[in-house]
Formats: C-alpha cells, structure tokens, sequence
C-alpha cells in the first residue's frame, strides 16, 4: 500500500504498544486489544477518540504491510540515527560550552589578579613616592637644622696675644649660658678671635645674636656660620666664635666636616627629588 510520508513518519510501534519486530499476529492482537479502548463508541465524552482510532486503523496497515513496514523501518532507523548524531552533537555542544564558561571563568579570575597586582604595585609606588616625600622633608629639615645651629662669633684679637682677646671657653660660656643651655664651645688654635658655639634650643641662639656684646673692652659679633636660613625651625644651633682648641679639635675640620655634610644631604635631596620626578613622570 502506499503511504503518505506524514503516516509513516509516525511512531506506531508506541501508538501500539508493540515491539518494532513483533510478528503480524501479535500487531493484528494489540491492535485489536487497543481498538476496544479507543473505539470512539467506547469514548462518547473524548473529542480526540476518533482520531486516535482512526491512526490505530493506520498503524495496522503500515505494520501489517511488509513494504509498508520496511519503508517504515527505515524510516525509523534514519531518524535514530539523526537522534543520535543530534545527541553527539549536543553533547559536543554542552562541552565546548562548559569549556568556554571555563576558559571566561579563568579569564575573568585572571584578570581580576591582574587588577589587583596592578592596584597593588600602585599602591606601593604611591606609598614609596610618599615616604620618599617623607624622607625628603626629613632630610630638607635636617639641613635647616645644620644650618640653624651653626654660629660664628668673633672678636679682636692680634696673632701673639696669649689672652686670646680676653676670651677663652669658660668666659665665653659664661657670656653664653644666660640665654639658654650652651651645648658645646670650640675655639680655634689657628685663627686667635674665632669659636664655634653650639646652643640647644633656637630661642636661646636668637637671644644671643640680638642681646650678647660680649666683653666691653673687645666686644663680640655673632653671626650665621654658613648664612641665615629662609626659614627657621625650632631645633638646637651653632654658633661659631673666633679663639684655643677644646677637646683636641681643630676648628677648621669642624667647620669644613659640617660644610661637608651639608653638601652631601643637599646632594641627597637633589637626587632624591629626581628620582621623585621620574616616577612621577613614569606612572
């Protein structure tokens, strides 16, 4: 018999209830066991009866025909197989996905480490150029220092006087000591009228430059030893008086060692804001 494609596409074996290789007896039996249930007669009240009886009717043409039924079976072995391939590809489908998810996944991952690597090596940089800034200052306000505590006094005196002018280490800390504590005196054996004083405190240095004369009949002059600063900072000073060298220094080597030091922290901090300058410039 000839069948239209839409009937034999239909699965009749499970319309049936049957195996695909049950013989045509046991079909003609099920047929008829599942005809008595579908009858629309037996079903007044199911709208969808008749049409189910009538694709009973059709399966047991198609069953019972043998070309019939091998153009049915090949018909479901085709569709088998597409189902299968279906299956396979879905499945390499579902992997390639699940792999995609995963490689995004570790990309994502990646790429949040990345950030916080790089936020980090930011944060680093700005902790470095702010303690670079630190140290910057720090060394900045050392010089201020340097500078601050270094004073040079003077006075007349002639190259074979053994006095000194009058004024020796004890005298001069005398004179000293009533603005504020007096931390060390040198006076030099090379030069006669020359000394170097130390004060611990900058109001104490000040007090000095503005009120000490010095002895009446040779009086003092005080003086910055390298300069007034622009700025002044509460810290101790040097002054430098002009006179016998105390504890075995030379007043010379003091003055030249602290003119050596602040040369070198002024180095320090050009190279330091360099250094500062190019980061800047590199971020």
């Amino acid at each position: 018999n000839s069948m239209a494609p839409s009937v034999l596409a239909r699965d009749w074996f499970a319309l049936r209830g049957v195996y695909r290789k049950t013989c045509r007896t046991l079909i003609k039996k099920a047929y008829r066991q599942k005809a008595l249930t579908c009858h629309p007669d037996k079903n007044p009240d199911n709208p969808k009866a008749a049409e189910l009886f009538h694709q009973l009717s059709q399966a047991l043409e198609v069953l019972t025909d043998a070309a019939a039924k091998a153009a049915y079976d090949k018909i479901c072995a085709a569709k088998k197989q597409a189902e299968e391939r279906n299956r396979k590809l879905d499945d390499k489908r579902k992997k390639i996905k699940l792999d995609l998810e995963a490689r995004e996944r570790q990309a994502e991952a990646q790429s949040q480490d990345e950030v916080q690597i790089t936020r980090t090596l930011e944060e680093e940089i700005a902790r470095l150029r702010e303690e670079g800034s630190r140290q910057l200052e720090e060394e900045q306000r050392l010089i201020r220092e340097q500078i601050q505590r270094e004073r040079e006094l003077k006075w007349k005196c002639k190259k074979d006087d053994e006095t000194n002018g009058g004024y020796s280490q004890d005298i001069l800390l005398r004179l000293l000591q009533k603005y504020g504590d007096v931390l060390n005196v040198i006076l030099s054996s090379k030069k006669k009228g020359s000394a170097v004083v130390e004060f611990a405190t900058v109001r104490a240095a000040e007090l000095a430059v503005k009120n000490e004369c010095g002895l009446s009949g040779n009086p003092l002059k005080i003086s910055w030893l390298e300069g007034q600063p622009e700025v002044i900072a509460p810290v101790s000073h040097l002054f430098l008086l002009q006179g016998s060298l105390t504890n075995e220094r030379d007043y010379e080597s003091v003055v030249m060692m602290r003119m050596r030091q602040a040369a070198e922290r002024q180095k320090l901090i050009e190279q330091m804001q360099r250094e500062d300058e190019e980061d800047a410039g590199r971020s």
